[in-house]
């Protein structure tokens, strides 16, 4: 009777003394921005390089990941490209509040299709509504859930148009959705981050919204609580935050938050 008990206890201690390392050599499931895609990628690939096993990537609007996790998608680390959308889900306890940090800053930028593209000084007198036409439409994410498209609607409210040209919006799913419009012709001109205007060479940035027109863009990063015991999840947040990936963020256009 003694003897399969004392295998059963010795299955049970090896297993909790297995389970750790094997967790700590488990690819780390990523959530990210879809503005972070191509930035991501590059550090993938060096992660990977440096012995790790490839982080699972997965791209989306900010509010579409946050969502997911919130409905029990095995994400390990979420990265925003918003404060608000972190702090959704903080407020629903499902992220280690000790490893939020926000390392990364971005611009907004009017966009047009590189064969049509003319400079357009963007102030509170700007007249976007006549650049339109009677037909045209400013494609970005849409303002109820996508963050470049709320950081838009912040701009367009601070020059005064957001009323005149809220209808006139091509609303995408997310910022790369947005910017695809504009690259097929389909919108003469488009709201996105500077970062993914400089991923396209079918689109030339004609002009750049000032600071003070909409809050600071950031991109918070955090471990999901599904991570909090995952090593590969954290030393992969601290590289992605640290020295070593600062250059490849810079590469891509991020700006670092001071």
């Amino acid at each position: 009777m003694l003897r399969p008990l004392r295998r059963a206890l010795l299955a049970v201690t090896l297993g909790l003394l297995v389970a750790p390392a094997a967790r700590a050599q488990e690819a780390v499931t990523v959530f990210a921005a879809a503005s972070l895609t191509d930035a991501m990628r590059a550090l993938a690939q060096d992660w990977q390089s440096r012995g790790h096993p490839a982080p699972r990537l997965s791209f989306a609007a900010s509010s579409a990941l946050a969502r997911q996790i919130e409905q029990g998608a095995p994400a390990d680390l979420f990265m925003s490209a918003d404060e608000p959308w972190m702090d959704y889900v903080q407020q629903r306890d499902l992220i280690v509040p000790d490893t939020r940090v926000s390392p990364l800053g971005n611009a907004l930028v009017l966009i047009a299709p590189a064969d049509a593209a003319k400079p357009v000084a963007l102030a509170r007198d700007t007249d976007l509504l006549a650049l339109l036409g009677p037909q045209g439409r400013i494609a970005t994410g849409d303002p109820a859930h996508v963050p470049v498209g709320k950081y838009a609607q912040a701009a367009l409210t601070w020059m005064g148009q957001w009323e005149a040209l809220s209808p006139r919006l091509a609303r995408a799913d997310n910022v790369r959705s947005a910017l695809l419009l504009v690259e097929r012709g389909e919108a003469p001109y488009g709201i996105v981050y500077s970062t993914d205007a400089a991923a396209s060479s079918a689109v030339k940035v004609v002009g750049t919204f000032p600071a003070a027109s909409h809050p600071p863009i950031t991109y918070p990063f955090a471990l999901t609580k599904r991570a909090a015991n995952h090593a590969e999840a954290r030393a992969l947040l601290a590289f992605l935050t640290g020295p070593e990936a600062m250059p490849v963020w810079q590469r891509f256009g991020f700006g670092l938050a001071r």
